[in-house]
């Protein structure tokens, strides 16, 4: 029988572009790896206040319908109609901090975007990253979108210039 476990690259997604920048990461590293790339979209139900008008307040299944949605939406766009061999994708309800860090058990390596600029004056990454990069069980890569007004993007050729850059990594 044989006990050797598959690496996998776990990425936390939210439909933003730094998101897809992770994912992009993600699915590079996962491909020089020979890992799984396990795709985690998590989000928190929303509760509007009780007197809020009932017909404008999505449902917790519409909520759940619309973050599938913006998965779907993500991944076409990172992939086009043709997704990694070794792409699975996971609609999780939940703090994403938690749920991040909780999928990071067992992962080889977990995968983050972040808005922040990598070279801006305020280096503080979000709470999710925060939180993951404090508590993952295993290393932790935070990554930015490239900025085209970025100084430092312009920096090498257009091809490097397109790619994701670091802002943050731990080892757990």
């Amino acid at each position: 029988m044989n006990n050797v476990t598959e690496p996998v690259v776990v990425v936390g997604v939210n439909g933003s572009r730094a998101s897809a920048a992770a994912l992009r990461w993600a699915a590079e590293e996962a491909d020089r790896r020979h890992a799984r790339l396990r795709v985690v979209r998590a989000w928190n139900i929303e509760f509007d206040a009780p007197y809020a008008p009932a017909d404008i307040r999505p449902s917790p299944e519409q909520q759940r319908q619309a973050a599938g949605e913006d998965l779907d939406v993500l991944l076409r766009s990172v992939f086009g109609s043709q997704p990694p061999w070794n792409l699975t994708t996971e609609l999780v309800e939940g703090m994403p901090e938690r749920v991040l860090a909780g999928a990071s058990a067992g992962a080889d390596l977990l995968v983050l975007g972040s808005a922040t600029p990598p070279f801006s004056q305020a280096r503080s990454v979000g709470p999710v990253a925060r939180t993951c990069l404090s508590r993952a069980v295993c290393p932790v890569v935070v990554v930015s979108p490239a900025e085209s007004d970025d100084p430092m993007a312009r920096i090498g050729d257009a091809a490097d210039a397109a790619r994701p850059r670091l802002v943050a990594a731990t080892g757990a």
